[in-house]
């Protein structure tokens, strides 16, 4: 289960995508959730998810 909290939910992210999986396909396929379901929350707290670095960053406005 994901946190709600949206920095708890970018921190625990991008864990799992450095240490485990080579994308957030691969991560959400495997944790059998919508990608929506990390990318909007995340999106309303200002992070987008870069697949060069394979981690979310914050974008500045």
């Amino acid at each position: 289960m994901l946190p709600k909290d949206p920095i708890l939910l970018m921190s625990v992210v991008n864990t799992k995508l450095r240490d485990r999986y080579p994308s957030l396909a691969a991560l959400c396929d495997d944790l059998n959730v919508p990608e929506t379901d990390v990318t909007a929350p995340l999106a309303a707290a200002g992070y987008v998810y870069d697949p060069a670095r394979n981690q979310f960053i914050f974008r500045k406005s």
